[in-house]
C-alpha cells in the first residue's frame, strides 16, 4: 500500500480512538497502576483495542505502549514497524486539562517516516509523511468526515480534501521574538531547571511553556517554540510521532550525548536524554 493510503488510515484511526477517549474522558472513570507505577485508564485501554484492530490490515508488525513487551529476538528483524502510543499524557487525562494525544508513527529502518498526532478534547490534528510536509488540521467539517468507520465507503479524494484544509507547518517563523523552551507539565527536573537557567544568562528574556503529552514536539514544528529539552524517562512510543512531524519541517530530535538522531525498535525501549531544536539551530548552545 502508498503512503497516501497508511496516512489516511493513521489520521482515521488516530480520530476514532480519539472519540473512544472522550467517553471516557467525560465519565467517572477510575485509575489503576501498571507495575512500573504508571497510570491507565480504560481509555487507554479502548483507544489501544481500536488502533491494533485498525492498523493490522496492513500486516505490519505493531508495536504499542500497552503491549511493550514483546521480545527483542522477534522485533529485531521489523524493518518497517507502527510504533502507537493510544494515549500519550495519561496524567494529563486524569488532571482532565485536556493536554493529551494519540500517537501514531510508521518506523522504516529504525527512523520515524510518517507521523500522526490528534488531540481530541481540542480536535486539532498534527500529521506528516517524509518528503511531502507536515501538517495542521483543526477544520470541524473534515474532522467530522473523518469520524466515520474506517473502510466504509471513504469519500474519494479525502486525503487532498484534508490537505487543502491543513496550515502547512512552521507556521511561526518570527525573527528576534523571545527565545522560547516547552517543557512537561508533569516531569520537571533539576536538570531542566538549570538548562532554562543557561538561558536566560545566554538570552535575557527566556519564555517557558509547560505542555503535556507529545504537544511539545507540535509547538517546535509549528514554530512556537524553540526548543524542548528532555531530562528524563521517555519511551520509543512518546516520540516516534512527534519526532516524524518535526524533522520533516526541518528540526532536529537528537540524543544530547551522542548528537545523533533517535532511534527506534531499539533492544531497550526507552529513549536517551534528548533535545528538540527549531531548524537552524546550532547544537553548541545546548548546554
Amino acid at each position: 500500500m502508498s503512503a497516501e493510503q497508511h496516512l489516511l488510515k493513521a489520521i482515521q484511526v488516530s480520530i476514532k480512538a480519539g472519540n473512544a477517549i472522550l467517553d471516557v474522558y467525560h465519565s467517572n472513570f477510575s485509575v489503576e497502576h501498571k507495575a512500573d507505577s504508571s497510570p491507565i485508564t480504560l481509555a487507554d485501554k479502548r483507544s489501544h483495542e481500536i488502533i491494533i484492530k485498525e492498523l493490522r490490515q496492513f500486516q505490519i508488525p505493531i508495536l504499542s505502549e500497552e503491549g511493550g513487551d514483546i521480545p527483542y529476538e522477534e522485533r529485531k528483524s521489523w524493518n518497517k514497524l507502527w510504533i502507537i502510543d493510544p494515549l500519550d499524557g495519561t496524567r494529563e487525562f486524569i488532571k482532565r486539562n485536556g493536554e493529551f494525544t494519540v500517537n501514531i508513527a510508521l518506523v522504516v529502518d529504525g527512523k520515524p517516516y510518517l507521523g500522526v498526532i490528534y488531540i481530541p478534547d481540542k480536535e486539532i490534528l498534527y500529521y506528516a509523511v517524509k518528503g511531502t510536509g507536515a501538517y495542521r488540521l483543526e477544520n470541524s467539517r473534515i474532522i467530522e468526515l473523518l469520524r466515520k468507520e474506517s473502510g466504509e465507503d471513504e469519500e474519494p479524494g479525502l486525503l487532498n480534501n484534508i490537505s487543502n484544509d491543513s496550515i502547512r507547518l512552521p507556521v511561526n517563523q518570527s525573527i528576534g521574538s523571545t527565545f522560547t523552551i516547552v517543557g512537561s507539565r508533569s516531569h520537571s527536573s533539576p536538570e531542566l531547571e538549570r538548562f532554562i537557567e543557561k538561558k536566560r544568562s545566554e538570552y535575557g528574556k527566556v519564555e517557558f511553556i509547560s505542555a503535556g503529552s507529545s504537544l511539545k514536539f507540535c509547538m517546535v514544528a509549528e514554530g512556537r517554540a524553540d526548543i524542548y529539552p528532555r531530562f528524563g524517562r521517555t519511551m520509543e512510543w512518546d516520540t516516534a510521532s512527534g519526532q516524524a512531524i518535526a524533522e520533516t519541517v526541518g528540526a532536529q530530535v537528537l540524543n544530547m550525548n551522542t548528537h545523533v538522531p533517535l532511534i527506534y525498535n531499539k533492544e531497550n525501549l526507552q529513549n536517551p536524554w534528548f533535545i528538540v531544536t527549531k531548524p537552524g539551530y546550532r547544537r553548541e548552545s545546548w548546554r
